[in-house]
C-alpha cells in the first residue's frame, strides 16, 4: 500500500510541478499545434505528463524493493520500458522524431523484455500457429511485433483528455485482478503501481486538460500493459491467450482499423495522421453536433468524449475477466466486439449515428 500511495503522490506532485513551471519549459514541452487533424485543444499545454508517470512508477518500485527485496524483476521491467518511454519523451520535446524511429526503439525494448523477463507469446490456442510459436525465434519476433503494436496503439488512441490514461487504468486493474487470482505478486504490484501512477496524472488531465500525456506517457503505458499481458499469460498457462487480446481489444482494434483505413482506403502511409479515428468521430458526430461558440463549449465536448471509449473498453474487459479460461468463448466475444466496432464506425462516418448514442 505504501508503494501504491508513493506512486500516486509522486506522479501527482510531479504533474503539478510541471504545470506550475510551464513558463520555464513551455517553449520546448508545450503542445502548440492547434491545426492538426487530431488536435482538439485551444491553448498551449505541456505534453510531458508521461514524465510524472515515469517518476511515480520508479519511486514505487524503489521503495517496494527496500521493503520486500525479491530480485530485480520489477526494475528490469522498468529498464525494458525505457527505450519506448525515452524516445516518446524525446518526440514530446523536439517534435522531430519519426514514427518509424519510435517504433524501432519500442521494438528494442520489447526485445529486452523477451530476453531478460522471458516475456514471450508462445501460444494463441490456434493449431498451426501454436506449432510455429514453439520455435523460439518466431515466438520472439511475434512478441516484439505485438508489444510494439500495442504500445503504439496507446499513442493512437491518445486524442482526448483522459482517454488513453483511463483505458490503461481499466486494463491494468483487470491484469492486477488476475494477478490476485493466481497469487502472482509481481503482476499484482506492477499492475496496481502503474495504475496508481497514471491516476496521479489523470486527476489533472481530466477533465480540464491542464497537461497532456504526450508520446512518452502513451508509449510507457502501452508498453507496460503489453508486457504485463504477455507475462501474465506466459506465467499462468491456465489463462487463455485470448484474455490478453480481449482486455486490449479497443486499442488493438483501433490500430488495425487505422492501418486498414489509411493504407487501403485512403492510399496513404499507416503513419500518416488523420482525423477520423473512432474517438474523433464521437467528438464530431455526437458531441459537436452544434456549432461551438465558446471555449467552454469546446471544453465540454472534449471532456464528454472519453467516457464513451471508457465504456467501450470495459465492454471488452468484463468478458475477459469472466471467461478467462475459455478460448472459444473469448474468441466469440472478440468477433462480437469487432463487428460492433465496425458497425458503429460505419454508422458514424456515414452520418447515421444511432440516437441511443446521443446521451
Amino acid at each position: 500500500m505504501i508503494s501504491l500511495l508513493l506512486a500516486f503522490f509522486t506522479s501527482f506532485i510531479s504533474t503539478i510541478l510541471i504545470i506550475r513551471t510551464q513558463k520555464l519549459h513551455g517553449a520546448i514541452s508545450g503542445d502548440k499545434d492547434f491545426d492538426g487533424p487530431q488536435k482538439f485543444h485551444t491553448k498551449t499545454v505541456p505534453r510531458i505528463g508521461g514524465l510524472a508517470i515515469g517518476l511515480g512508477i520508479f519511486a514505487s518500485i524503489a521503495i517496494n524493493h527496500q521493503i520486500t527485496p525479491q530480485g530485480y524483476e520489477k526494475f528490469l521491467t522498468l529498464f525494458c520500458a525505457l527505450p519506448a518511454f525515452g524516445i516518446g519523451l524525446t518526440e514530446d520535446l523536439t517534435k522531430k522524431v519519426s514514427v518509424r524511429i519510435r517504433l524501432i526503439f519500442t521494438a528494442f525494448g520489447a526485445l529486452l523484455a523477451s530476453l531478460f523477463l522471458n516475456a514471450l507469446i508462445t501460444r494463441l490456442d490456434i493449431p498451426g500457429i501454436d506449432l510455429a510459436l514453439t520455435v523460439p525465434v518466431i515466438a520472439m519476433i511475434f512478441t516484439i511485433f505485438a508489444v510494439t503494436g500495442l504500445a503504439n496503439a496507446y499513442n493512437i488512441i491518445d486524442g482526448f483528455n483522459g482517454l488513453s490514461s483511463m483505458v490503461g487504468i481499466i486494463t491494468l486493474l483487470a491484469l492486477g485482478y488476475m494477478g490476485i487470482k493466481f497469487g502472482d505478486t509481481t503482476i499484482i504490484f506492477l499492475s496496481f503501481a502503474m495504475a496508481s501512477a497514471i491516476l496521479g496524472f489523470f486527476v489533472l488531465n481530466y477533465p480540464r486538460g491542464l497537461i497532456f500525456l504526450g508520446d512518452g506517457g502513451a508509449y510507457l503505458i502501452g508498453f507496460w500493459v503489453a508486457i504485463l499481458s504477455v507475462l501474465l499469460v506466459s506465467r499462468h498457462p491456465e489463462i487463455s491467450p485470448w484474455f490478453a487480446l480481449m482486455v486490449n481489444a479497443y486499442p488493438i482494434m483501433e490500430t488495425l482499423f487505422t492501418i486498414y483505413r489509411r493504407k487501403f482506403h485512403q492510399g496513404k502511409s499507416p503513419g500518416h495522421p488523420d482525423g477520423i479515428h473512432f474517438h474523433s468521430l464521437i467528438f464530431r458526430r455526437i458531441l459537436n453536433r452544434t456549432r461551438i461558440n465558446t471555449e467552454l463549449d469546446w471544453f465540454n465536448a472534449n471532456s464528454r468524449t472519453s467516457p464513451y471509449l471508457w465504456i467501450l473498453s470495459s465492454l471488452a474487459t468484463i468478458p475477459a475477466i469472466l471467461f478467462w479460461q475459455s478460448t472459444q468463448t473469448l474468441i466469440g466475444f472478440f468477433i462480437l466486439f469487432t463487428i460492433s466496432y465496425m458497425w458503429l464506425y460505419k454508422k458514424m462516418v456515414t452520418f447515421k449515428t444511432p440516437n441511443w448514442l446521443r446521451i
